[in-house]
């Protein structure tokens, strides 16, 4: 179930819903009524606008709070016009369908972050930062002679896509080319991150014996 969004108002003006812990807000406005087509038994409505707004306090919320919250908002940008893909109450339900999934993917890879700045050094990850919609995971192995970072870009489409990514090497001989062999055998979807983690630290951390 995709079903992120709760119901807050419902009125003749509008209707009003809360996105991921209320830090999301969808206001649908509608207009006059529409002669012949229905809506839940009832006469459908136009609707004249969509306005999307961000309640997250950025000084207060963690990092990959608000990386997620960039993710959706570049998703909900991304798509152009509202109004135009949403002209009639017919269309609200795919509307909020399409903003739930999206939701849903990006609040797991918030979750999958929290894990890996709690348990990182299970898998020799010294340090998980977050810029922007880049994920920088330093990792650092004495057995394997080892301390490279990681560089990923995240976009509103994970956990669907391979994650563009580059490497910067600080000590040993891990770099690109030993890291895309490994993540070219990381199938993309749920936990992708986690599972690139788990890989790197599987096929190049652990002692080479």
């Amino acid at each position: 179930s995709f079903t992120e969004w709760e119901l807050v108002e419902w009125s003749e003006q509008q209707a009003v819903f809360n996105f991921l812990y209320d830090s999301v807000t969808l206001t649908v406005v509608f207009g006059p009524p529409i002669d012949g087509e229905f809506f839940t038994a009832c006469p459908s409505r136009s609707i004249t606008s969509l306005d999307f707004e961000s309640f997250l306090d950025e000084e207060q919320a963690p990092p990959s709070s608000r990386l997620v919250q960039r993710l959706i908002f570049q998703f909900i940008e991304s798509q152009g016009s509202w109004q135009d893909k949403c002209p009639t109450l017919h269309y609200l339900p795919q509307a909020l369908f399409d903003i739930s999934l999206v939701i849903n993917r990006c609040k797991i890879l918030g979750e999958e972050l929290e894990f890996l700045q709690r348990w990182g050094a299970k898998f020799h990850l010294l340090e998980t930062d977050i810029k922007d919609t880049e994920v920088k995971l330093l990792f650092s192995s004495s057995v394997a002679f080892a301390k490279f970072e990681l560089t990923l870009a995240v976009s509103h489409d994970y956990p669907s896509a391979a994650l563009p990514f580059r490497v910067q090497t600080h000590i040993g001989n891990i770099g690109e080319k030993e890291i895309a062999a490994v993540l070219s055998k990381v199938p993309v979807g749920h936990h992708y991150l986690r599972r690139i983690v788990i890989s790197i630290h599987q096929n190049l951390l652990q002692d080479p014996r």
